[in-house]
């Protein structure tokens, strides 16, 4: 049986793959739309959004995630597929279906950009990162999962280094201003993810 992680690695592949059969149904290139995919995916995200206690903190942002942009994708869909019947989006083929690929293929960059960007700073706050294994374990998944969604490089972090950072940063803060909590944000500014350490009044 598939754990919840490869199931939730399984729900974003659908979705991503949701999108380009769309794409091609839109553009004339396959007959009718991909409900079976869409099928699948509806009974993933009514199973997870019943089932949302079993989740980990990290897990739980990951769905959280994954189903707002599924939201999204289907509200598109819906709106381009009532146009499509109505008669009101042309069929292209050749060099125009080819043009209209690759603005497309800018469009979803640009629109997943936005998404990264539209996205809540993660916030945690700390004073004893060695005792608050499980806060400093959300942090790390947040920015690892912020970083994956950015489309940036996350092969040199590691939870042991990412551990390590954490509590000599925080000691440093709290030795040089003299306080007790330090709160961390995880945010995306101009599509690139940001850590940063912040001292609580």
């Amino acid at each position: 049986m598939a754990t919840i992680d490869e199931e939730l690695g399984q729900l974003e592949r659908d979705i991503r793959q949701l999108k380009i059969e769309y794409d091609q149904y839109f553009g004339g290139g396959r007959k009718r739309p991909p409900t079976e995919i869409e099928w699948r995916i509806d009974l993933l995200v009514k199973r997870y959004a019943e089932r949302g206690g079993e989740l980990k903190f990290a897990q739980r942002f990951r769905f959280n995630n994954l189903s707002q942009t599924y939201a999204k994708y289907k509200d598109i869909f819906r709106k381009k597929v009532a146009l499509k019947e109505e008669g009101k989006i042309q069929r292209h083929f050749g060099a125009a279906a080819k043009e209209i690929e690759a603005a497309r293929a800018v469009k979803h960059a640009e629109e997943q950009a936005a998404a990264a960007a539209e996205a809540k700073p993660f916030r945690m706050t700390c004073s004893e990162p060695e005792r608050e294994t499980e806060k400093v374990e959300q942090l790390y998944e947040a920015f690892l999962l912020a970083k994956q969604t950015a489309g940036e490089h996350t092969g040199k972090l590691s939870r042991s280094s990412f551990n390590e950072f954490v509590l000599k940063k925080t000691k440093e803060l709290q030795k040089q201003k003299n306080c007790r909590d330090v709160e961390y944000v995880v945010e995306v500014i101009d599509g690139h993810v940001k850590l940063k350490a912040l001292v609580k009044s």
